[in-house]
């Protein structure tokens, strides 16, 4: 059995957080790569797990050969893409992170399009609200909804992003149209606290300066698409991604207010790390994420 084998299996059982889980997942049985991990420690000599009936966890031998071992096994198997792709044969697993924002709204529909166009690459997705570390966690790529900062990511830009500040018609009608970012704070709003700002929402001032307006009100939920709902019914002024709020504003449900004062300056971005081999199948996803919403945004 060669060490290669051996490094994929355990590579699994970390990812999977469990030799059982990582048996399910990729379809071999938990004897075989309890196997595989205690012959490549007896290869190593030393301990890559602690293990009992209840726990799991890596050692600090592990931690390091994980991170490792995660970087030999992408290189490889971008190599193999990269002989692939010369043969017009695209295949394999993608580990995508995503926002549940993204996944759970219309763009989301972008995942379902590709996985259906490219039925011989599997899209792993893990939906999680959090930054996740890529290389130390092992996916091949995220979608991120942001400001784009400095990092050691390459990042391709999908689509420009904005949010939106909504209220219903109704609660419009009950305590007035806000002319200033101020009028926001005598108001009930609902508060996002998945979103960066919380309870302090930032407008352009009146000197193009950015102002902070404190809010309150009688909802507060970490998820965008709650906080839609709640506006929708009349509860309170919401900021919202522009995704979101879009089929609300176009039927009247929801009503945007404010939009001279919104910052400016988001994205939606696909970003992955730095290799010495891109994957094909990753290539082959973003070019086909940028075409999809290119494409939307014609429409």
């Amino acid at each position: 059995m060669d060490t290669l084998t051996r490094m994929r299996a355990f590579i699994d059982v970390v990812e999977a957080e469990g030799f059982s889980a990582a048996a399910r997942k990729i379809g071999r049985s938990k004897a075989l790569l309890s196997k595989y991990v205690r012959e490549l420690e007896d290869e190593l000599g030393a301990l890559l797990l602690n293990r009992t009936t209840r726990q799991f966890s890596l050692t600090e031998a592990g931690h390091t050969y994980y991170r490792r071992a995660s970087e030999i096994v992408r290189e490889v198997d971008s190599l193999a893409d990269a002989v692939r792709e010369s043969s017009g044969d695209v295949r394999g697993r993608i580990k995508l992170s995503a926002p549940r924002t993204f996944a759970d709204a219309p763009i989301g529909q972008s995942l379902v399009d590709f996985a259906k166009q490219y039925p011989e690459i599997v899209l792993d997705i893990h939906l999680d609200d959090r930054f996740v570390d890529l290389v130390e966690e092992g996916f091949d790529l995220a979608i991120r909804i942001s400001r784009l900062e400095n990092s050691s990511l390459i990042a391709r830009r999908l689509s420009p992003f904005s949010v939106r500040v909504c209220g219903s018609p109704e609660l419009i009608e009950k305590v007035g149209m806000p002319v200033h970012p101020r009028d926001i704070g005598r108001a009930p709003c609902i508060i996002d606290t998945n979103g960066r700002w919380l309870a302090n929402w930032p407008f352009k001032g009146d000197d193009d300066d950015t102002t902070s307006v404190a809010v309150s009100g009688p909802i507060e939920v970490n998820s965008p698409m709650v906080a839609r709902a709640a506006a929708v019914s009349g509860l309170g002024f919401a900021v919202l991604p522009d995704f979101i709020a879009a089929p609300d504003i176009m039927s009247g449900r929801l009503v945007p207010v404010l939009d001279d004062r919104i910052l400016q300056g988001g994205g939606i971005f696909a970003v992955y790390p730095h290799r010495r081999y891109l994957p094909a199948k990753v290539r082959v996803f973003v070019d086909f994420l940028v075409q999809w919403f290119k494409a939307r945004e014609a429409a």
